[in-house]
């Protein structure tokens, strides 16, 4: 896994020191974990977490612009744990409706020694953060207009909505919110991933 996770890393065009790497490691084993109880992803096998997971959540990395994002449904905590770990200048908000979801968000921060990442155990329409941030993102959400629908008051005039998708969506596309359209469509290589990944970058008009 040493190995998979150091070349998908230089396959992506990201240099991470050795120590982020193994914390990256040290989070797919606790997910790996936690999974067997808690149900937090499909995958079972830890060498498919590098590549689906890992790998696939830093795959956004080089376009982010954002010094704080919020990780919307982050479930298991992808992308928002990688994306943490990768950049340690990155306030990241992970937002999760589930207690149970949460508690293993909440255990990741405390042993990663993740001092970046807060975990918000809310649902994301209800959720009013003293400071909003600059950009949410999504891995999780079925529907694009229903992401930027409830997370509208979260995000300013100039802020970015990011949403991780596997083959390009037009129809989800098609019926975004008035007020709001598709600043970009960048399409992701994850090494080792033999499928289809966008990034699609929302803006206000």
């Amino acid at each position: 896994m040493n190995d998979q996770l150091a070349r998908g890393i230089v396959a992506l065009g990201l240099d991470l020191p050795q120590p982020a790497q193994e914390r990256l490691l040290a989070f797919a084993a606790l997910l790996a974990k936690w999974n067997r109880v808690y149900n937090l992803t499909a995958l079972r096998e830890e060498s498919q977490m590098v590549t689906h997971h890992l790998l696939d959540s830093l795959s956004v990395l080089p376009h982010l612009e954002a010094g704080a994002i919020a990780d919307i449904g982050s479930g298991g905590g992808l992308p928002g744990i990688p994306l943490a770990i990768a950049r340690p200048d990155l306030q990241v908000a992970l937002v999760e409706t589930s207690h149970k979801k949460a508690s293993f968000l909440q255990q990741a921060k405390i042993e990663l020694a993740l001092d970046n990442a807060t975990v918000v155990n809310d649902r994301v329409e209800q959720w009013q953060p003293a400071t909003r941030p600059d950009a949410v993102i999504s891995r999780a959400f079925s529907d694009i207009a229903d992401f930027v629908r409830l997370t509208r008051h979260l995000v300013g005039d100039s802020g970015r909505w990011y949403a991780m998708k596997g083959v390009l969506p037009h129809d989800e596309l098609a019926h975004l919110p008035d007020g709001f359209h598709v600043a970009r469509i960048i399409a992701l290589e994850v090494p080792g991933l033999d499928a289809a990944r966008h990034l699609i970058v929302i803006e206000r008009r």
